[in-house]
């Protein structure tokens, strides 16, 4: 490969990595924006879709609204709508920032072009990245129109997480021969707790957004003024979601013990690991606020976003202890290009 090829390949290489990175970033921004919609409850802000009220810019005060605008939009809702300013414009903002992730996808997907020549699998994964965001906004709108279907809401979380995952691993695949990875024994063993450690946490996770469905039920039931019954009317998915928690703890720990003693280096496998365990701490803790002090509105969506944090670290440690095999056709391009 020339010298003038191999710079444009870096240049391209690092504006992909950087605007992957981005987009990993806004991504998880948004999840944690739609906590803050569920959080408030502001999910029916806006009860059609992609419009609001019947506008692409939502109303600020009710005097802006037809006087039938409940018979109007409750129809298509088959309830009752009332109008809430903040509630509304948080949706709507909620809507306007996952058009803005759809634009930021697709420069990732426009930087993978390159890839094309020397690595595949990352174009074709930041083209299926962009489809499924697309999948995931015609999913936001069956979410409004079935007024926030438990198995839909979660299937909505399940797909970020995917969407995430496949964003990670592609940036991952781009930073080959870039960074250097720790020799780790007893590989198999380790890999396996991994393994099992993600599949438990994704588990939590799902689990977790069954209770905040429970929780919607509280908050019908009890109101603003019941806040402190929430907790308590949950039942048996908060008790199981609370105690499992324990288990995943007990997983991470277990995990960062392994790591310690079969890793001669603590390099980047050891950090993100390390890291790992404080930020599950963190949200263990937000858990605990969320259950004792009669859930404040600021704690879910942190709750939220650093379990899908927590999800995205494991997902790119296993990507790392596995590099040899599942970026081998990545090393092989780049040795033969040099």
């Amino acid at each position: 490969m020339t010298n003038s090829r191999l710079i444009n390949s870096e240049n391209n290489t690092r504006l992909f990595r950087r605007l992957a990175l981005l987009t990993v970033i806004v991504v998880y921004v948004l999840i944690l924006i739609g906590g803050i919609v569920r959080s408030t409850g502001a999910g029916m802000g806006c009860p059609d879709w992609p419009k609001c009220f019947g506008s692409w810019v939502p109303p600020t005060e009710i005097s802006q609204l037809p006087a039938n605008y409940q018979e109007i939009f409750g129809a298509k809702l088959k309830g009752e709508v009332e109008f809430n300013a903040f509630k509304t414009w948080t949706e709507y903002l909620n809507r306007l920032f996952g058009a803005f992730t759809g634009l930021v996808i697709f420069g990732t997907l426009l930087a993978s072009i390159p890839f094309l020549k020397r690595d595949r699998p990352v174009f074709f994964m930041s083209l299926l990245a962009f489809l499924l965001v697309g999948f995931e906004g015609w999913l936001g709108s069956k979410v409004v129109s079935t007024e926030l279907a438990p198995i839909l809401v979660t299937l909505h979380m399940l797909l970020a997480i995917v969407i995430v995952f496949i964003l990670l691993y592609v940036m991952a695949r781009s930073f080959v021969g870039h960074v250097s990875v720790e020799e780790i024994n007893h590989k198999k063993f380790i890999n396996k707790w991994l393994q099992w450690t993600l599949l438990l946490s994704l588990l939590q996770v799902l689990i977790g957004t069954q209770v905040r469905e429970a929780m919607d039920v509280a908050i019908k039931e009890f109101g603003e003024a019941g806040r402190a019954q929430w907790i308590n009317s949950l039942g048996l998915k908060f008790y199981i979601h609370r105690s499992f928690s324990i288990l995943i703890l007990g997983m991470h720990v277990g995990l960062v013990y392994w790591l310690r003693k079969n890793i001669a280096s603590r390099g980047i496998i050891f950090q993100l690991s390390s890291a790992l365990l404080i930020l599950l701490l963190i949200e263990i803790a937000t858990g605990i606020v969320l259950a004792y002090l009669k859930v404040p509105a600021f704690a879910q969506p942190i709750h939220l976003t650093l379990a899908t944090v927590a999800l995205g670290l494991q997902f790119v440690v296993l990507l790392l202890i596995n590099a040899n095999q599942v970026f081998k056709q990545s090393l092989v391009t780049q040795l033969e290009n040099r």
